[in-house]
Formats: C-alpha cells, structure tokens, sequence
C-alpha cells in the first residue's frame, strides 16, 4: 500500500495546486492594489439579487425535485425512465442555450407570457426561473442517488407500523438520504448563483452577479472584476462551511414510566392463508388452510419464503386471503392490517435512537415502550442508535418495535440468520417464551430445521413457489413426504434402495428392516433414516434381545467430528454407500474401525422412484 501512496498524492498534489493557484494569485492582486471596485453602482444590488434568487430557486427545486427523486427511484417504468433522462437535459446543454430553450416557453410572446403579461422575463422572475433550470438536475440526480440505495425493507417497516405513503417519504426516506439531498443542496445552490449564460439570455436586467463581473470586465478590465469575484468566493466559502455541519442529534427526553403491568395472555386467533400471485415469471401459489397459531415457513432461498411474507403483511397489495380467525385481513391496507413485521437484516431506521424506534408505530405510548424495552433486556439502549448496538442488541429491537404497534399477528423473515449461535439460541427461546406469554399469532420464514421445529405447531415446507408438505411440525419432521422434505428438514442420509420384501430393502449389500408393505418387491426406492436415530455399537457387542423391527448394518468409520454436544461420525457400509450418525455416547470412535449400525425400522421413510429418479411425494 505504501507504494501506491506516492504516486497517489503526487497526482493530488498536481490537482490541488492546479486548483489553488489562481486563487492565491487571485488573493496577492486583491490586497496589494487599492482598484478593487468595492465602491461601483449596482454591485450590491447585483449581490442581493443573485443571493435571494439562488435561495428561491433552491427552494422550489426542493420542494418540487426531492418528491420527484424519490418517485424516479422507485419507479421502473417506461414513463420514469423518459423522466430521468428529461431531468439531466440541462447538464449537457451549454447554459447560453439552456436560456434559448426558455425563451420559447416564458418568452414575453408565449401563450405563458402573455399571460404573465410580458413579466417572466427580464425580471427577478426571470432570473429565478433561469437558475431553476439550470440548477436542479444537481438536486434530483444527488436525491435520486440516494434514494435508489435506500434499503426497502425500511419503507416496508414503516407501512406495517401504520405510516402512509407521504409519512414514509418525510420520516424515513428524507431522513436517511439526508446526506445526499444536502449534497445535492449544495451543488444546486452554488450552480444557481453562479449562472451567467442562461439569466443573460432570459433577464438581463436586472442584474445578476455574474452578470454584473462580465459588464464590468467589458467596460473597464480586471480591476473592477476584482471586488464581485471577492464576493462570489466569500459566498462560496461561507455556502461550503454551513453545508458541512451536521445537525446534532438530541436525545430524547425521556420521562419517567412506570413500568406497566405485562400485557394481558388473550390467546391469539389461529392463522389460515390463500396466496396465487405472479411476480414476473415466478408464480406463488401457496395455500394453508389449517388454522394454526405459530407456523413456520421453511425452504431454501429463491423458494418464495419472503414473497409469501410481503404478501400477508399487505406490502404485494391487496387480494391476498389471509385470515385471522374469522377476520379476512387481506383487503385491509397495510397500514390498517396491525400486523406486525420484522424484515430481514435488522431493518432499524439509523436516525432514529431505540426510543424513538419503537415509538414509531402508530398508537405506540411511552408505556408500551417502557415495558418492551424492559421485557426484550434493552434497559440503557433507550438513547443509542442502531449502529452503537450489537447484532443481537438491533434485533431486539426491532422485535420491540414491531410488538409496540400493538399487533394481531407477528411475521418474521429469517429473524436470526444474521447473528452468531450463542445469540441465535439466546433470541430463538426469547421469541418461543413470548409466543406462550402472548399468545401472539406468528408466521416465522426461515431455511433452519431446528429453528422452524421450535417456534412452530405447524411446518409448511415450501420450493420454487409451492408447498411440498405441510402438518404439524413433529410429523412433518418425522415422516417428510419426499427426499427434497427430508434435505429441506435436515435430513442428510437420503440412499437408493430395493425392496426385497414387505419388511426389508436391501442397500449397500446389506438388508435393513423399514415398513414397505406399500411396495412391491423388487421396486426401486429412496430411504432415508435421521443421523441420530442410527445406534453406533461395536462388533464385539452382544445384540440386546430379539427385535425383528431392528436392522444390525456392519459398518466402518470413516470420519469422527466432534460437534460440541455430540459427535458426528460418517461411516461406509459396503463398497460405495455411507451413511451420517450423530451420536452422544461419551466413548470417541477412531478412524477405520469397524462398527455395527443400529436401525430401528419406524425411523425409516421410504419413497417410490419413478423414471430419471423423480420421486413421487407421499409414498412410504
């Protein structure tokens, strides 16, 4: 890195002094002559009327070119793109033309002037609608900038917390692009000052300052030029400081709440959904008509998890069936639906502290927040922001947030995925003893087995936009309908097989005892057993009793691991198979040494294989 730094500063150097020089020459001529011009007509004058108008073109440019970044940064349609190009037209006129162009719209024999009775022109007007012009393309392509890199699933939060669209811009999108639209701010204001070819053009008079250094370099050379130029860099200056100042943060001021009381066990009303929507070439078609209180959503990425989640929360719009007990929620705006939803990646609002977050739900009260803060271990967090706070800190949070709205029903998108395990298991059994207190309906999306078995009555295992099994979780987990069930579940051991009689397949040149009554012999089939339903015993072993329902598989070890609590062992039976054990005896297995496998035939699932090795679902 440090030979890279050399060259790097050379080439900075070069820029700086290409840039300064001129005005420290500029600075030499300025306090070693008495001919600045500081005492000509119309300098003032010229100065003031280039300062207010800057400042009222800024303002409509604001007012007018914020709401339109916005709009063109979450617009992909054909009418948004013709916009955005329209938009920066300006940058690549040369200004002289720019106030041509005008000409033929405010023009003093346009329909427009006219109308104006000949007034839009030279005039104050003029010289503020030329500035405009030229200036706001710097505001909207900096606001529209930032804009794009807002994350949506802050927009998201803030619909489901009860904030309509207007509120959204002013107390999320304005806030967290503030950085960018002051930039944006700046360079507009400082282009409108500056502007001299199109204010020529449309208003000569009155004069601008810029307009005022040109006549004056015309009639009587640089040394006139010299006081205006003073000026225009004092200006600049002082413009560039307050731009770098940032707005200080003030610390809510907290009153004293008395901690209320936990609020009230009322068990929720049990969940059903109906969901047939198409997101481009994707279609979601999943439906769930078991009225459950926690259920969870489990599958790998791309599934159609989050979509589903969107959907019930109101964000996808409405004609989505989702009922809460008897209530139909889903032709219930968003931002009337209470729901409660907890996006993906700890979407907090970084300006605002914890406080203010879970105040920010419509109807939250300081009591509610008191007591959420207390229960979620947030005590001392109430004046921090989200970047002062650890991962698992930020998604208490946000947890805390979306309970202060007050919700029917609580959705969570991959709550934990982000945080590190001792954390995840920490926040899982929080959430799994809220879900007792409460009684709160949730719907969890999650690709984690053993997240989804814990927070859930109901599993719905999802692929590609469709369910592929759903029941309750102890059954879905114990007998999957398929082999891609038995992956999604956890189930590592999937293995081709034959059946060989009603009791029995053979595999791996050994006979295993499984219930396949629903096979004919000689069908080929898949099997799966779970890794901690297999027994390691050694050979020397006596075999305890005399169960017909148990299978005694030799095997060797290929691989020992040992996973914290347990111990996982990969193990080959035969010349070509293998199988995974995890095992909680406290006597390690070495590498190569012969064992027996134990195999219960009730933990063995058996599926039927059709032509290319497709399965068909359900089959046992």
């Amino acid at each position: 890195m440090s030979g890279l730094r050399s060259p790097l500063r050379l080439l900075g150097a070069l820029v700086v002094v290409y840039l300064g020089a001129p005005l420290v020459a500029f600075v030499v001529r300025l306090v070693s002559t008495s001919q600045r011009g500081f005492h000509q007509p119309g300098l003032w004058p010229a100065l003031s009327l280039s300062l207010s108008s800057a400042t009222i073109s800024l303002a409509l440019i604001t007012v007018v070119g914020v709401p339109l970044a916005f709009v063109l940064a979450r617009s992909t349609s054909r009418i948004a793109k013709a916009v955005g190009v329209l938009v920066q037209i300006p940058l690549a006129l040369p200004p002289l033309m720019s106030g041509i162009i005008l000409v033929y719209l405010v023009g003093p024999y346009t329909v427009l002037g006219r109308l104006f009775h000949r007034q839009l022109t030279n005039s104050r007007v003029g010289v503020v609608l030329a500035m405009t012009f030229v200036a706001a393309p710097f505001l909207i392509v900096a606001a529209r900038s930032v804009f794009e890199t807002i994350d949506q699933g802050l927009l998201d939060v803030a619909a489901t917390l009860g904030h309509g669209e207007v509120s959204r811009f002013v107390r999320v999108a304005v806030p967290v692009a503030g950085p960018g639209i002051r930039a944006g701010m700046l360079l507009a204001w400082l282009r409108a000052f500056g502007e001299y070819g199109a204010v020529v053009v449309l208003a000569y008079n009155p004069t601008s300052l810029p307009v005022y250094t040109y006549n004056q370099f015309s009639g009587a050379g640089l040394p006139t030029t010299l006081a205006p130029t003073a000026l225009a860099l004092g200006v600049a200056g002082v413009v560039v400081a307050l731009s770098r100042v940032r707005p200080r943060h003030r610390d809510p001021d907290l009153a004293v709440v008395d901690q209320p009381r936990a609020p009230l066990r009322a068990a929720g009303e049990p969940l059903r959904f109906d969901v047939d929507r198409r997101l481009g070439a994707f279609h979601l078609r999943l439906v769930h008509d078991t009225p459950v209180r926690h259920l969870a959503v489990l599958g790998p990425s791309g599934a159609g998890k989050s979509a589903l989640l969107r959907s019930l929360a109101g964000l996808a719009g409405p004609g989505v069936g989702f009922w809460c007990g008897e209530r139909n929620l889903g032709d219930v705006p968003v931002v009337e639906r209470r729901v409660g939803y907890v996006a993906q990646g700890f979407a907090l609002f970084p300006h605002l502290t914890v406080d203010q977050q879970l105040l920010f739900a419509r109807g939250a009260t300081p009591a509610l927040a008191a007591y959420w803060r207390g229960r979620l271990g947030l005590d001392g967090l109430a004046a921090a922001y989200p970047r002062q706070l650890s991962g698992g800190q930020r998604q208490r949070v946000a947890l805390a947030q979306a309970l202060c709205s007050s919700p029917e029903v609580l959705l969570l998108d991959e709550p934990f995925s982000a945080l590190d395990v001792p954390v995840r298991h920490e926040l899982r059994r929080l959430l799994r003893q809220l879900q007792q207190e409460t009684g709160l309906p949730t719907v969890l999306v999650t690709h984690d087995p053993e997240e989804a078995g814990l927070l859930s009555d109901d599993v719905l295992v999802v692929s590609r936009g469709t369910a592929l099994q759903s029941g309750p979780s102890r059954e879905v987990f114990a007998r999957p309908a398929s082999p891609e069930v038995a992956r999604l579940v956890g189930i590592t051991n999937l293995a081709p097989a034959e059946v060989v009689a009603p009791d029995t397949i053979a595999w791996g040149g050994s006979l295993v005892r499984a219930d396949a009554s629903a096979f004919a012999p000689g069908t080929s089939v898949s099997w799966s057993v779970r890794p901690e339903r297999v027994t390691l015993e050694r050979a020397s072993d006596e075999p305890h009793g005399d169960d017909r329902d148990v299978s005694r598989v030799l095997a060797t070890v290929l691989d020992a691991a040992f996973v914290g609590v347990a111990s996982d062992y990969l193990v080959a039976v035969g010349p070509s198979q293998e199988l995974q054990v995890r095992s909680s005896d406290p006597a390690p297995w070495s590498v190569g040494e012969a064992c027996v496998l134990v195999i219960r035939a009730r933990d063995v699932s058996l599926w039927a294989h059709v032509g290319g090795g497709s399965v068909v679902p359900g089959a046992q």
